[in-house]
């Protein structure tokens, strides 16, 4: 079967230069890599074709041959410029792409294994409104992997260590060769760590780790609102062979409250006025986070009117003015009316018949009738 063009392998223009090759071998190789791949013989192929291109395109010599006769310029058994010297070997276009991630040149061997830090942890804190704005310290019990106190974390059996791997030779890594590939692996029989439990603890079964509660008091600084995140610093999963703890991450989230909303640094909350207090005006009570204030209502009050009170929201985290309290009134309708109070209703219907005492309502028949007038013409 023929071979594909080396930069349609690639991906890459005639005229890409060497960063650019590189680039793209980078995510070709990453993808099709056999590590990340095992048993797949389809990514294998594309990992080599890959690889070929990326040694071709990137030695001036062979580019130049590969430009001007193709395959053929390249190929050892056509007399090409590739018979001209040897195949580079695959650890070299390894460790000059992979270097800072499959573990630095094929011929070093570098160990995988070691301390690694410990998983970070999630807390979902639901609090009061009165907490987030005030702020309080609040007692939460998380599940978390510590050392296992039994082996103090090794994973061997009291009296017992770890001991060195024989298939890796305490390396986490073992060498695999593919024709003249030469790939870097994780040791199947330590997973990297160089070393192997031939008598486990009974109690973290060999890990190292078990399961716990933790019982934590966390500070709520005031301002907190949903979305915000509080670290506990070192209070996550312990870390694997002596590597430090992870993190908690504790996510805030406020619950409903039954009088206010929050918006940010504001509050808003609902005030319903009887239709009385609305027209003559008046003054209420209404509740704040500080305590009850006086509201004046002026004469003439619509509903959904926005009334502001200043300074009676929420200082937030970050600094800055603290916010307000917005009142919306809504004019109730009354309600379970005795036969007096719908009779004095009615005087009062027939006493403000024809005069402008309803704005609003005057304001939208008119445009109804305008919208009937325009729908004869």
């Amino acid at each position: 079967m023929s071979k594909r063009d080396f930069y349609e392998v690639l991906g890459v223009e005639k005229n890409a230069d060497e960063k650019e090759i590189k680039k793209a071998y980078r995510r070709l190789a990453m993808k099709y890599h056999p590590d990340r791949n095992p048993d797949d013989s389809a990514a294998d192929a594309k990992f080599k074709e890959a690889t070929e291109a990326y040694e071709v395109l990137t030695n001036a010599e062979k580019r130049a041959a590969y430009d001007r006769f193709g395959h053929a310029g390249v190929d050892p058994s056509m007399g090409g410029a590739a018979g001209q010297g040897d195949f580079g070997g695959f650890g070299d276009i390894f460790s000059d792409v992979f270097g800072d991630i499959f573990g630095g040149s094929s011929g070093g061997g570098r160990r995988r294994g070691g301390p690694s830090r410990g998983s970070d942890l999630r807390y979902n804190l639901d609090l009061d409104l009165e907490q987030a704005v005030k702020g309080a310290t609040v007692n939460i019990r998380v599940p978390t992997l510590v050392h296992c106190k039994t082996c103090s974390g090794s994973g061997a059996k009291p009296g017992s260590s770890p001991k060195k791997c024989n298939t890796c030779n305490g390396m986490g890594q073992v060498r695999m060769q593919q024709g003249f590939f030469s790939v870097q692996q994780t040791c199947p029989e330590c997973r990297g760590k160089g070393t192997v439990i031939s008598d486990p603890c009974a109690d973290c079964h060999g890990q190292g780790l078990v399961e716990e509660e933790k019982k934590l008091s966390v500070k709520v600084p005031a301002g907190v609102d949903t979305g915000d995140r509080i670290r506990l610093a070192g209070e996550g999963e312990a870390g694997s062979d002596g590597g430090p703890p992870g993190d908690i991450y504790v996510q805030v989230r406020l619950r409903e409250h039954d009088i206010f909303q929050r918006d940010g640094k504001n509050l808003y909350c609902e005030v319903p006025i009887s239709i009385i207090d609305a027209a003559l005006g008046g003054e209420l009570e209404v509740p704040t986070l500080d305590g009850r204030v006086k509201l004046k209502i002026p004469a003439e009050t619509q509903t959904d009117k926005l009334f502001r009170l200043r300074g009676k929201g929420v200082t937030p985290i970050r600094g800055g003015t603290t916010g307000d309290l917005l009142c919306r009134v809504v004019v109730e309708t009354p309600v379970n009316l005795n036969k007096e109070q719908k009779d004095l209703l009615r005087q009062l219907q027939e006493s403000m018949s024809g005069n402008h005492h309803s704005p609003k309502k005057d304001s939208w028949f008119e445009r109804v009738k305008s919208f009937f007038d325009d729908m004869t013409h």
